[in-house]
């Protein structure tokens, strides 16, 4: 056998088997969303498909040609890593019921190793080994004759003259190409994160822009004001029982005074446009100067912690990570999120200023490892999942890990309005917020990010919940029936005492201060 492969073949023949092992091999989740989504008849369907399997053997034929023709030894390589990366793609589409779409490629850059390797399994190397590396091997050790650069315009070009003779022929699925688009590309393999990775590096410079500093705000009062702002990750409406879960997920915070649960939607499904959204004035796809930044550019002392990532551009003096939290608090432990809440009575209190803004961005509810996210004295419903993978096969002990970091949520949330409310020579607040919510096997979808416009409700509906010491602010009487994240950044402003022509009176959950 492996004497057979050492002999040499044309790059045309070549060129055809790695077109067509990427067909089959890659493309398979691309047409069945094709025959499960068409209008056509059984002829249209079955047309439609073929033309679709001649385009798409075309295009990797002619891509394939022109790179070995083109890069040589570099090429081979180049195969030989898009195969691996077909295998992971399409293991994760099958697997997750995920789209390789531009939110997807992102939501790829900004994963840390720790949370990338909850996904790590033996049937994952399997499958790498079997559709990506045994696929690249032959890529790298397969001899090829290259031929000269006359074939090489013939090739390409009637593989081009192909693609448009076919397209053309079916033009009248134009709409359903245009109704489909994110779907059909995010299944299209390797196209889908080559296009959407050049999607991103193009938004990713366009971000690094300076930000647009807002118009100057001053702050109005000596009287002594903290708010903390946390931010939840990937924390759902759905199981909190505040919203009505049946099961007692919120066993404290459903006992405490003065909290106020609102209905709110997230502006994305993932946690760095999730992120800006609580964090900006205006739904904008630019990047305007961020609450921290501005509230600390006004003169409050801000501190940002976090045992999260994917924030916008945050400057500001303190800054902190879990693992700097970890040092200065060593009896605490930092895998989990208490680290955050840890000293805040002492934080506030030492300020010099009398506004203090506390930023906390938690990782609680993250997949894919939720029974890593809480200590294990909070695993109150079991059995549970260890991952998603393994939850997939038991949804329920997928949700009895996920609650679980739910109850821990509830109790940190708890505990800071209790030491808030001890602070009696402060008025304070704190908000919670999630960034987005979570899929958990509904419809055969797990974890988030799928783009809004397909996503369920469970991966944008989200808990909004605020506490205020008394005699701080009272709450508006005519707000509207569901909240979005924007919310936040002139609900603190108010809070804080900042008056700025930034502000929108209209997106202040509070009235204004007298």
């Amino acid at each position: 056998m492996m004497k057979s492969l050492r002999k040499p073949i044309s790059l045309f023949v070549f060129s055809c088997i790695v077109s067509l092992a990427t067909l089959l091999f890659y493309n398979l989740p691309f047409f069945n969303y094709v025959a499960d989504n068409t209008n056509e008849s059984t002829g249209g369907k079955i047309f439609l498909l073929a033309s679709l399997v001649v385009i798409m053997l075309a295009l990797n034929f002619m891509m394939t040609y022109l790179v070995m023709f083109l890069l040589r030894l570099a090429g081979r390589i180049l195969l030989a890593i898009l195969a691996i990366i077909n295998a992971t793609a399409v293991y994760f589409i099958v697997t997750y019921n995920v789209m390789i779409d531009a939110t997807t490629i992102e939501n790829v850059f900004n994963t840390r190793y720790s949370e990338a390797s909850g996904f790590f399994s033996w049937s994952l190397w399997l499958f790498i080994l079997v559709f990506g590396v045994l696929p690249a091997l032959y890529c790298l050790l397969q001899p090829v004759v290259i031929g000269k650069a006359k074939r090489l315009a013939v090739c390409c070009g009637s593989s081009l003259a192909i693609v448009l003779v076919v397209a053309l022929l079916n033009f009248n699925q134009t709409l359903f190409v245009t109704e489909h688009d994110t779907e059909l590309g995010g299944l299209l393999q390797p196209w889908s994160y080559l296009v959407n990775t050049g999607r991103i590096i193009s938004f990713s410079q366009d971000e690094n822009a300076e930000e647009i500093k807002l118009p100057d705000g001053r702050i109005t009062d000596d009287e002594k004001a903290v708010v903390v702002l946390v931010i939840g990750e990937s924390a759902r409406k759905a199981n909190f029982q505040l919203y009505g879960y049946q099961r007692d997920t919120n066993p404290l915070l459903s006992k405490q005074p003065g909290l106020k649960v609102f209905e709110a939607t997230s502006c994305a499904t993932y946690t760095t446009a999730g992120t800006k959204a609580i964090l900006e004035p205006i739904d904008s796809g630019d990047l305007y100067e961020l609450l921290p930044n501005y509230a600390f550019r006004t003169g409050a002392d801000v501190s940002w912690r976090t045992s999260n990532w994917g924030e916008p551009p945050i400057h500001i003096d303190e800054y902190l990570t879990d693992d700097e939290l970890g040092v200065q608090y060593p009896d605490e432990d930092e895998a989990f999120d208490a680290i955050l809440f840890r000293g805040l009575r002492e934080r506030i209190e030492s300020s010099a200023k009398s506004k203090v803004l506390i930023i906390l961005h938690t990782s609680t509810s993250h997949g894919p490892k939720y029974a890593d996210k809480y200590p294990k004295a909070f695993e109150v419903y079991k059995p549970v999942a260890r991952n998603v993978e393994e939850g997939e096969k038991n949804i329920a002990m997928l949700i009895n890990a996920y609650d679980n970091t739910i109850r821990y949520t509830d109790f940190l949330l708890d505990g800071l309005i209790n030491t808030l409310r001890g602070m009696t020579d402060w008025k304070s607040a704190m908000i919670f917020i999630s960034d987005h919510g979570e899929s958990l096997g509904e419809n055969k979808m797990f974890m988030h990010g799928l783009p809004m416009r397909l996503a369920p409700k469970e991966q944008y509906e989200i808990p909004f919940l605020v506490w205020t010491s008394d005699g701080f602010r009272t709450y508006k009487s005519n707000l509207p029936a569901v909240l979005e994240q924007h919310y936040i950044f002139h609900s603190v402003l108010n809070l804080l005492s900042i008056h700025s022509p930034a502000y929108n009176q209209d997106m202040d959950i509070y009235q204004t201060a007298p």
